[in-house]
């Protein structure tokens, strides 16, 4: 006997054993206390609209917190803010969840049913008993008798879209002054400094092939801000030192570098994701978001993925010291484009 004809006999074997066995169906049901406990009934009921109550408190807590809890332009201030409007929309969506789970597993018919497969397509007279089965299942749920649990749960999902739509609207007729994407803090002199700890680099710090995240330099003040925090967001720079016969320069920016030591915006410049994982012996630079890919070794410019232009790069020199300085801001908007510049 061959391995096939072994292995045909043993699941016609394992098949005939299969038709042994009855279908056991399903298991005794359990009735819950509130299926048969008028007053089990009614207090699971409450609990229901506690939560859809818990829920509509959450959604007026975090509209009431976004105008008590404005960012006064500290560190502390923007954390307040998030937090107040954070534990609001959490409390405002958790009990919309609880509600809708307790409402089901204490309220609506937990019975057992099995029903046979069928091909896709039903004919139609089988999905006029599919509607009506989701009717009875609506009037199965006690919503249409239960008055204070249908109030409480509307008024728990009508109201909480106030919690994303309160703050959109309040920002229209904000401040729309794109030209602030045409600068950053970067100036003339100003020293680069290595993210987030605020230490200064020299030149001689970066060697072939190591890479260093990069902010401008900044009193400790400063760098408890709110201010500082969108500057920063905007000036964030990635430094790396290649063999100075591996760059490809344009000529109008052979002075940009310093001795094979490049400075990029670290802002991919498709959607904004922070560009930040560089491969050595390709000088790549990838964008985790969507891949783009730009090479530092030629201006930065796109080798694959969506992003349309180039890192804008930073002019870098040396000062007395030996410090990394910038020789001035970027030359061209960092980041996306926007409706001011489509390329």
């Amino acid at each position: 006997m061959n391995d096939n004809q072994h292995s045909t006999e043993l699941g016609d074997a394992q098949n005939r054993d299969v038709d042994r066995f009855d279908d056991p169906g399903l298991p005794e049901h359990r009735h819950r206390r509130a299926d048969s406990d008028p007053a089990a009934d009614k207090r699971a009921e409450r609990q229901v609209v506690i939560l859809f109550l818990i829920s509509i408190i959450g959604t007026v807590a975090s509209i009431v917190a976004y105008f008590v809890f404005r960012p006064d332009g500290t560190t502390d201030g923007v954390r307040i803010s998030t937090l107040s409007l954070g534990l609001g929309m959490a409390f405002a969506l958790l009990g919309i969840g609880l509600a809708a789970v307790h409402w089901a597993k204490t309220l609506m018919n937990d019975t057992e049913v099995t029903e046979e497969r069928h091909e896709q397509r039903t004919p139609d007279a089988e999905r006029e008993i599919a509607v009506q089965k989701l009717s009875d299942g609506a009037a199965d749920s006690g919503i249409a008798r239960r008055g204070v649990l249908k109030g409480a749960a509307l008024s728990a999902l009508a109201i909480f879209p106030l919690t994303i739509a309160v703050p959109l609207v309040s920002s229209v007729g904000g401040d729309w002054n794109v030209s602030k994407f045409r600068h950053t803090r970067w100036d003339k002199g100003t020293r680069l400094a290595i993210d987030p700890t605020g230490r200064l680099i020299k030149a001689a710090d970066v060697t072939i092939g190591s890479v260093f995240h990069v902010i401008p330099d900044a009193t400790e003040e400063e760098r408890e801000s709110h201010a500082w925090i969108t500057e920063k967001a905007k000036a964030v720079v990635l430094v790396v030192r290649l063999d100075p016969r591996d760059l490809k320069e344009a000529e109008d920016r052979k002075d940009w570098s310093h001795d094979g030591i490049v400075a990029y915006s670290k802002i991919c410049t498709h959607v904004g994701c922070p560009v930040a994982l560089y491969e050595q012996q390709t000088h790549h630079l990838l964008c985790p978001c969507h891949q783009s890919t730009f090479d530092i070794a030629d201006g930065a410019k796109v080798v694959f993925g969506p992003a349309k232009r180039p890192l804008p790069q930073l002019p870098i020199s040396v000062d007395d010291e030996g410090y990394l300085v910038a020789k001035s801001d970027f030359h061209e908007p960092v980041g996306p484009s926007y409706w001011e510049r489509l390329k």
